[in-house]
């Protein structure tokens, strides 16, 4: 029914739209070099071939590539009158777009594991992440993604786009498509809510029963050090989950008659979230 969209992005003023390139520009070279450093480092340090930064290297190629699928068509669109994307292409971006949503959940909820057994079993650390299930994690973490990156986007564009081609957002998202859907979309809408609250409840699950092993541990800890220590270790990792959770919850836990202007700044949020901030706060990577 349709060939191609339009998206409207976040302002339609020329000077606006120039700021906002200036800014977007800015933040992603320095999203996209700081993970690529994050990841340069990770593979060149001998210090830095634990567990833990290995979760942080896959952790900063997802959040590249998750940038990287968005950005640069927005950066375009600032600068362009040329604001349309073909209808394989917007397919294209939301399988993207989920695809590695998924697999960062995920693997924050790995994460949030690796510092439950550093932060409450230290001696029993590397037996309890051995290479082999560290390499299995990170491979069910991007298996998953691409079973439910396919149902989300089968759910999408499951329908007819008769309405209009017009999407009120800067990507093709899950949201702002329904809305144009000229078909039922009630039991679409269902499914994605299911996948999407299984999704979000079983990994901040695992996150929340892994942080409250670790905080009675640290309450129990005799030592003001190591109650330090420990809470610097896992305050980047609640920092960006707090940021990806948050966001993400308010714009895919809602259906798509709600969704609204908020939308665009919350999405922002979350597809801008940033893993090196755990090197900024971390001393071994200073």
């Amino acid at each position: 029914t349709v060939n191609k969209f339009v998206l409207l992005g976040l302002a339609e003023s020329p000077d606006v739209q120039l700021l906002l390139f200036g800014v977007f520009l800015l933040v992603y070279v320095f999203t996209l070099l700081g993970n690529v450093g994050m990841m340069t480092l990770v593979r060149t340090d001998p210090h830095l071939h634990t567990p833990m930064y290995f979760f942080l290297h896959h952790l900063s190629f997802v959040d590249a590539c998750y940038s990287t699928v968005i950005m640069p068509n927005m950066l375009v669109s600032f600068i362009s009158r040329n604001k349309d994307i073909s209808f394989t292409g917007c397919v294209a971006q939301l399988y993207s777009f989920v695809f590695f949503g998924i697999v960062e959940c995920y693997l924050l909820a790995v994460m949030a594991y690796d510092r439950y057994a550093a932060v409450c079993s230290p001696l029993r650390y590397v037996v309890m992440l051995p290479k082999s299930v560290c390499a299995w994690l990170v491979s069910a973490s991007y298996t998953l993604g691409f079973l439910y990156a396919a149902i989300y986007t089968g759910c999408t564009f499951g329908g007819s786009f008769c309405n209009s081609n017009v999407i009120d957002h800067f990507f093709c998202d899950i949201g702002p498509l329904l809305k144009l859907s000229c078909s039922d979309r009630v039991l679409r809408e269902k499914v994605i809510f299911a996948f999407v609250s299984l999704n979000g409840i079983s990994t901040s699950g695992v996150i929340l029963v892994s942080y409250l092993y670790i905080l009675s541990a640290v309450l129990r800890a005799h030592s003001a050090q190591s109650r330090s220590k420990a809470f610097n270790t896992c305050t980047s990792h609640l920092m960006v989950i707090s940021l990806f959770y948050g966001a993400g919850f308010f714009v895919y836990l809602q259906p798509s008659t709600s969704h609204n202007g908020l939308d665009k700044v919350a999405t922002v949020f979350y597809t801008l979230v940033n893993p090196f901030i755990y090197g900024l706060r971390n001393r071994d990577v200073k």
